[in-house]
């Protein structure tokens, strides 16, 4: 049974410092592994028993059971928060976590949808007249125009929408709220989708409502997404995440600079947005060995 720190701990994240479901999902099922780790090699000992050894050989029986290194690193990014945690409440007197060395993860550069291949696609959906077709076009429009997470968009409220300004509001991760602009053929669309939209579900708040009267859910989205991007690509990932970073990349290919790309994400960090810069110079490297003679 895990420790009683680490469901104060859950707590913390979870009311304090309002990190979204999925976050503190990930940071239990961290918790709640290394507690049956402990519990079955070291006889549960409490947090402040626990050495840097007992950390290196739990990381060490995840790499040999085939772990990958960067879900190693986000349970050592788990165990770092949490001593911290455990610190502040003066529970332990130090962390077992500072000559804990991460592995090191060959970064991936993001997967992202062609411009001309997502114009296509916004162009063909947007034909569709039903209400379901128009909710699910708008979902794909408002995901690209601002590169939205997709907690972010089932939870766009009404009152976020501010055409006047045209602009939005969106609350992001550690309960940041931002600010995205927004096109005016996008509000448009998004104006009249309002006023069209059912008496019956005249009280709730959210924007995108699905047909049975609830907002959406991500599951619900993610299906949507990939069911039209499998029309118009064959990337592998087909996730509502690839249009945020389809979003991105099209800035940065444009000439957007990096800081106004941090902002319009919600990144915490510059190195985040950094990744992107990765897709640009590609770009430039395709452009180079198409246009000049001597590549």
């Amino acid at each position: 049974m895990p420790h009683p720190s680490i469901e104060k701990f859950i707590h913390y994240l979870r009311y304090e410092r309002r990190y979204s479901p999925h976050t503190v999902t990930s940071y239990e099922l961290d918790l709640t592994q290394w507690s049956a780790y402990l519990a079955s090699a070291y006889d549960a000992p409490a947090p402040a028993a626990i050495t840097t050894p007992m950390v290196r050989s739990w990381l060490a029986e995840l790499k040999e059971e085939g772990i990958s290194s960067r879900s190693i690193n986000r349970k050592i990014s788990t165990l770092q928060s949490y001593f911290r945690y455990l610190m502040k409440l003066g529970e332990v007197t130090r962390t077992p976590m500072t000559t804990v060395i991460a592995p090191k993860v060959q970064k991936r550069l993001p997967s992202f949808v062609a411009e001309e291949d997502m114009q296509r696609l916004l162009i063909q959906l947007s034909v569709d007249r039903e209400w379901m077709g128009r909710t699910e076009y708008l979902i794909l429009c408002v995901l690209y125009a601002a590169g939205l997470r997709v907690s972010e968009l089932v939870n766009w409220r009404r009152d976020q929408f501010d055409p006047a300004n045209r602009q939005m509001r969106v609350t992001g991760k550690g309960n940041k709220e931002r600010i995205i602009p927004l096109s005016p053929a996008l509000i448009r669309l998004l104006e009249d989708y309002l006023r069209q939209r059912p008496t019956e579900w005249a009280e709730v708040p959210e924007v995108f409502i699905h047909p049975r009267g609830k907002k959406w859910t991500a599951r619900q989205v993610y299906d949507v997404v990939r069911k039209h991007l499998s029309r118009v690509t064959t990337i592998q990932k087909k996730s509502p995440h690839i249009l945020r970073h389809s979003f991105a990349t099209h800035l940065m290919n444009n000439g957007a600079e990096l800081m106004a790309v941090k902002e319009l994400l919600g990144h915490s960090s510059l190195a985040a947005t950094q990744v992107y810069t990765h897709n640009s110079i590609e770009q430039l490297k395709e452009v180079f060995r198409k246009s000049h003679p001597r590549a």
